[in-house]
């Protein structure tokens, strides 16, 4: 393992899978009442530059599961959010805490907080990727269907953060991966990039989502504008008119097709109500999962050498 989760383009499929076997263990552990306090008189500090529910919650759940602390601190309300910089930040961060789970806008602030400190640093979520959620994404996954290797995960919908890391943890898992965008919305460059990087990776970008979904294990789909995009929800809404999860669409998947979402979901938007509630039971799983995998991955990052 690295000594930071900054994104998954920096991880091995070994990393990744070592992270959701660990996952499973830790799941299993709290489903039993398993002590597993592997993290105690461990602190996170938590830093909130994008709000958030699911984050906050399944990192302060999971970080007290572990036996340590976490601390939230809002960046309006930090010095941070009064042009303090951020390697300064870091600097005091690092000699108080044992890790920090940043949720921010850039990812050049994520890796200047890396740069700039000795413990572990966390990436909640930036613009650029979403590496916690991802694996979670992949950890409901392989318990649905017991394998990642030779499964076909199909996207619908925005080029943005998830887009990117699931790419990124689809193909480095042996998943072939098929994306729909609308021209204008693809992936990041760099992610386009990484696709052509080893002949062995099966990737797609379609501008038809039943293209896209043809055959598909999986499908993910995601809010049309994202939060810092409110300003943008009519322009986008046209321009993702047609790139619906329906159940038009699910007819030319496998049968048996999961549908994943990161959530919160617009029902009637990227995904109709009546496909969402058909598969409440993977979603849900997905969410309950970043809380495993979140766990799994301040385990492996924060855990004392010699455990």
């Amino acid at each position: 393992m690295t000594k930071d989760l900054l994104k998954l383009l920096d991880l091995s499929k070994e990393d990744i899978i070592k992270i959701l076997n660990t996952a499973d263990q830790l799941k299993y552990d709290q489903k039993h009442r398993i002590p597993h306090d592997y993290l105690r008189g461990k602190t996170l500090a938590m830093i909130f530059e994008k709000n958030s529910t699911r984050t906050r919650v399944s990192f302060e759940t999971g970080m007290f599961q572990l036996g340590g602390h976490a601390l939230f601190l809002s960046g309006k309300e930090s010095q941070i959010g009064r042009g303090e910089p951020v390697q300064d930040t870091a600097r005091v961060l690092d000699r108080y805490c044992d890790g920090i789970m940043i949720r921010t806008f850039a990812q050049e602030e994520v890796e200047n907080l890396a740069q700039n400190t000795k413990i572990p640093i966390i990436n909640g979520l930036t613009d650029f990727c979403h590496p916690c959620q991802v694996l979670a994404d992949l950890m409901t996954i392989r318990e649905h269907k017991a394998v990642l290797e030779g499964l076909k995960m199909c996207y619908i919908g925005d080029g943005n953060n998830m887009a990117n890391s699931l790419i990124v943890g689809g193909l480095k898992c042996g998943m072939e991966v098929s994306v729909a965008c609308p021209e204008g919305y693809d992936p990041d460059p760099r992610v386009l990039e990484f696709t052509k990087s080893d002949p062995t990776f099966k990737f797609s970008l379609h501008r038809t989502p039943k293209e896209a979904a043809v055959g598909a294990d999986v499908v993910f789909t995601d809010v049309w504008a994202s939060m810092g995009q409110e300003e943008e929800r009519a322009i986008r809404a046209k321009a993702f008119a047609g790139y619906q999860v329906n159940e038009e669409l699910m007819a030319l998947t496998n049968p048996e097709c999961m549908v994943q979402h990161c959530l919160p979901a617009h029902r009637g938007e990227e995904i109709t109500a009546e496909v969402f509630e058909a598969h409440a039971g993977e979603i849900f799983d997905e969410a309950e999962n970043r809380l495993h995998a979140q766990k799994a991955v301040m385990y492996l990052l924060m855990k004392d050498d010699e455990e």
